[in-house]
């Protein structure tokens, strides 16, 4: 069976701890690999290696760091079937969304591309006779990632590309049930010219996560995933004097206003609610219609669902592929069992679907009639299952959305711009798309929710991830008047 072992300072490094773990083919049900599980001892390693690497990449010009990420992007590009793959493999994803994935990823090399832009402070000349107060951005030191396994390229490219650039060396733990992707971009890093020592994989589970947290030369931790393991990073490594961004779980709700184009919606519900199964913290998984518009709607949703083709992500004309693993398909099957008990209707089944017979597999479902209170609406599912929720009017549905727990990401649909600029300014959710079902923001600005959704104030990637991997030191200075040397400096002594 093969192993899945750590990078540590330029190198893999087989595990010592003894422990392991499975790595399944999501769509076959089949063991491929196993990953080593680290102990404590190896994370010092990695952390050691980290602290050693720093004193001189710190050193690094910004062009040498620009250099390398640019290196590292065509390395990228030039590999992208192979990530994908990967990411299919291990995940489960299809095509097209492994692909996707793997862009939304690049974008953040590029961003970190432009560093020497980003690494530039202010400069106030003459606040007081002779001096001068100037700002410069310096790296913090040894920083760590922890991610999820529903992004296994492009979460960690949402961190390590900035960390890097900004001068800090880093050390990823990603998800245990899809560590592979974290060792080919480790590889990449090293033949873009990185220095050993500056990006290390540990792969593990929670002794891994605790010594990352604990470890006192580890200046900042940042973790996207559920929201009581967010809590508990953040909490965690705040009490241990780290910097955290901490991103948790989402419900992200749709409001179809009744002027909305049906179709349109339709088609972004679909997209948006079973898209990569609907493992992403930003899938729609509840959809809000107002009005007269719902049974349109749910109709129209469901027209479209027996045309999506579920399949492994070696088809390539699958557009939905299983779930990361058996328990937690049975877990997403268990809520469509249990909403016709709490009052909902449950008009596709996905658990009737003519499906592989191998694999984690789970067709979309869609239940109607669902409202507050349901498991199927207070919990994050985190699968293709997508529920509609009716309200009467625009105030219901704002104040809906505003009273969940999440705040992550919202979308409205609708033809009145008036409407929409309204629905902006009331909504209390992080990130919000007008006819845009998932408004992932772009590389060049910063992704983060509210309530829930996000523990602390520091937001992800983009110019927030540059204000989070660096500190800002400011330097007030005088020099002695001129006019007093003795030496011949060849110009004017005066000021």
């Amino acid at each position: 069976m093969r192993t899945i072992d750590h990078w540590i300072n330029g190198t893999t490094v087989p595990s010592g701890s003894g422990r392991t773990a499975p790595v399944f083919d999501p769509a076959t049900g089949i063991q491929q690999a196993v990953v080593a599980l680290a102990s404590t001892g190896e994370v010092d390693d990695a952390v050691a290696s980290a602290v050693a690497a720093f004193r001189t990449w710190r050193t690094s010009s910004l062009s040498k760091r620009a250099e390398v990420m640019f290196r590292f992007h065509q390395l990228v590009l030039e590999h992208r079937d192979e990530i994908a793959n990967l990411v299919s493999s291990e995940h489960g994803k299809v095509p097209s969304d492994a692909a996707g994935e793997l862009a939304r990823g690049i974008e953040n090399i590029e961003f970190a591309c432009g560093i020497p832009q980003m690494m530039k402070g202010s400069f106030s000349e003459q606040v007081s006779g002779g001096v001068d107060v100037y700002s410069i951005r310096q790296p913090l030191g040894v920083v760590a990632g922890i991610t999820p396994f529903n992004f296994p390229a492009m979460v960690p490219m949402w961190m390590f590309a900035n960390a890097i650039a900004c001068g800090n060396t880093f050390i990823l733990k990603p998800s245990e049930k899809d560590p592979s992707v974290s060792l080919l971009l480790a590889r990449l890093l090293k033949e873009a010219g990185l220095p050993d020592g500056v990006f290390s994989v540990v792969q593990g589970d929670k002794v891994a996560v605790d010594r990352i947290l604990e470890h006192p030369d580890i200046a900042a931790v940042s973790f996207v995933g559920s929201t009581p393991i967010a809590k508990y990073i953040y909490s965690t490594g705040t009490a241990n004097g780290k910097r955290v961004q901490a991103l948790g779980g989402a419900k992200n709700h749709m409001v179809v206003l009744p002027d909305a184009d049906v179709d349109m919606a339709a088609d972004a519900a679909v997209s948006a609610g079973y898209g990569s199964a609907g493992e992403r913290c930003m899938a729609i998984s509840v959809v809000v219609a107002v009005g007269g518009i719902g049974d349109r709607l749910v109709e129209a949703i469901s027209d479209r669902l027996p045309r999506l083709k579920v399949g492994p992500g070696t088809d390539p004309n699958a557009e939905m592929g299983p779930l990361i693993t058996r328990e937690h398909r049975d877990k997403v099957a268990s809520y469509i069992e249990s909403a016709p008990d709490e009052g909902a209707v449950v008009v596709v089944d996905g658990r009737d679907n003519d499906l592989p017979a191998e694999g984690f597999f789970l067709a979309p479902t869609l239940l109607d009639n669902v409202k507050p209170g349901m498991r199927a609406y207070d919990d994050e599912i985190f699968g293709p299952v997508l529920s509609v929720i009716r309200v009467s009017t625009y105030e219901e549905a704002v104040d809906l959305v505003n009273r969940h727990q999440y705040g992550n990401g919202t979308a409205i649909f609708t033809r009145d711009g008036g409407a929409a600029r309204q629905f902006q300014f009331d909504i209390q959710v992080g990130m919000v798309g007008i006819n845009v079902p998932i408004p992932v923001p772009v590389a060049y600005y910063s992704f983060g929710g509210w309530k829930a959704s996000l523990f602390g104030d520091a937001n992800m990637y983009g110019p927030a991830g540059i204000d989070f991997y660096t500190r800002t030191k400011t330097v007030t200075s005088r020099w002695p008047d001129p006019s007093t040397s003795t030496v011949d400096l060849g110009f004017p002594r005066t000021r």
